[in-house]
């Protein structure tokens, strides 16, 4: 349960608003005195503070900038009994991450708190993940994944993460698989970037977007005269990503001529010009990406077994979306940061009722159908919070290819082959959560309902990622 200390030299201000937090379902303190707040502090962890800057002990800066020094990660939320700008600004510059003025509306109080919250939990994300990099003494790889905007705190993204830096300085060839959506050129980027080749090209084409004669121009060049129009010559992409990486998109639509050639310059590491005699030398690591199942097009006679085992030296596998459920809200948030700045709007949450749809949506389009909607959302919205009208209709809905297991569970059954375990988690999350809503978030009742220990329960709810707390609210 979030934390959150409310501090004010008035009795009368700190019990009701801290009142209203606790609705909220989140562990509130209060104290009148700004010198136990800072006592507080130093005893235990909270997320959040909310303080009055006028104080008679230490004013609210005063308690901002000394509890920095010891609890630099916890957000502090100021109150001013007066619409002071100078005041504002001040207490900004030192740290705090948004200010309020008296009269506080319990709205506005319950709305920017929730948000510090969110970004609090943000925060020790990203934490665990510079942690979990840093275990894997690789700074470079966590600048990658961050110019990239990988984002996921799931155990299936984090073995990603980890292969890539465990694979990131060697040569070795590289095969992305996943679904379309799921990222797969952004994870090419980031192994480039976390490698030695860093400081070289990183140059990337879809096999599938060119003819068979276009392409091999494309990927060797040609020279002059070597078919009508070619007026001059022309360095091909393998040349240009020379000392870099070459990343071959959908390596799977290439046709089978062209996958010998392919093969000949991977063993040869020399490749001939569209036209030209001499053959050039090349330095070039490649990754290839793929959302077909090679194994199938190898027995289908479409692709070359030679050429498969020559691309898949590594094997990397981008997760779908589905398989991850509990990245859904960190992307949801940073897309609406990502798109919010974009477009200038003062946009700084997601309604319980958006974040229930996106949390319940299968997903299809994967990461790229997430941030679509997303960014549709801030398009349309209108007020400083996405509301879930603003979602597309099919967000939160059933997928057309569902079954329907006891007691009506829907079943969702995607087209592609899945993990089994993936979908029994989803199946347990959302048994869960309808469970926590039916008891108004309380745990003892929903473990009854279960037919579970409240212990197990408890396991469960963490195992799974469910934030219990916003199932709370008065029972009916």
């Amino acid at each position: 349960m979030p934390a959150v200390l409310f501090v004010d030299d008035e009795p009368g201000i700190t019990e009701p608003y801290g009142t209203a937090l606790r609705d909220d379902g989140l562990d509130v303190v209060t104290t009148n005195s700004s010198l136990e707040a800072l006592e507080l502090l130093r005893r235990r962890a909270f997320d959040v503070v909310v303080s009055d800057i006028s104080m008679r002990e230490l004013n609210g800066v005063e308690l901002l900038k000394e509890a920095k020094t010891f609890a630099p990660d916890t957000i502090f939320i100021m109150i001013t009994g007066y619409a002071s700008t100078e005041t504002a600004i001040d207490a900004l510059q030192h740290g705090a991450y948004d200010y309020l003025t008296k009269p506080i509306q319990v709205a506005e109080l319950r709305h920017v708190v929730r948000n510090a919250v969110a970004a609090s939990a943000l925060k020790r994300d990203v934490a665990v993940l510079k942690k979990d990099v840093d275990a894997l003494h690789s700074q470079k790889l966590f600048q990658a994944l961050h110019r990239n905007r990988i984002v996921g705190k799931s155990p299936k993204m984090f073995e990603v993460f980890r292969t890539i830096g465990t694979v990131a300085g060697s040569d070795s060839t590289v095969l992305i698989t996943g679904e379309s959506g799921t990222g797969k050129e952004l994870v090419a980027r980031a192994l480039h970037e976390a490698s030695p080749r860093s400081e070289r090209p990183f140059v990337s084409i879809n096999c599938g977007a060119f003819p068979e004669t276009l392409l091999e121009s494309e990927l060797f060049g040609y020279m002059k005269g070597a078919f009508t129009g070619a007026g001059s010559n022309r360095q091909g992409l393998f040349e240009s990503a020379n000392g870099g990486t070459i990343f071959l998109d959908e390596i799977g639509e290439m046709t089978p001529a062209m996958q010998v050639k392919l093969l000949r310059v991977l063993q040869e590491r020399k490749l001939r010009p569209l036209g030209g005699t001499a053959q050039v030398a090349i330095d070039v690591r490649v990754v290839a990406a793929t959302n077909r199942d090679l194994k199938d097009a190898i027995a289908k006679g479409l692709f070359r077994e030679d050429l498969y085992y020559r691309i898949t030296v590594i094997t990397l596998r981008v997760p779908a979306l589905r398989e991850r459920l509990e990245d859904v809200v960190l992307l949801a948030f940073h897309f609406l940061r990502l798109y919010a700045a974009k477009s200038g709007k003062r946009i700084y949450g997601i309604s319980t009722e958006a974040l229930r749809r996106l949390e319940s949506c299968a997903w299809p389009g994967n990461v790229r159908e997430l941030e679509n909607t997303i960014e549709r959302a801030v398009a349309l919205e209108t007020t400083d919070m996405i509301q879930a009208e603003r979602l597309a209709e099919t967000v939160g809905a059933a997928p057309p290819h569902s079954a329907v297991g006891p007691a009506g569970f829907q079943l969702i059954l995607p087209d592609q082959p899945f993990e089994l375990e993936a979908l029994l988690a989803q199946m347990e999350r959302f048994i869960i959560c309808q469970a926590l809503e039916k008891s108004a978030g309380n745990q003892t009742a929903a473990a009854e309902y279960l037919r579970l220990t409240k212990p197990s329960l408890r396991h469960k709810i963490q195992t799974l990622g469910i934030d219990a707390s916003r199932f709370r609210r008065a029972a009916p």
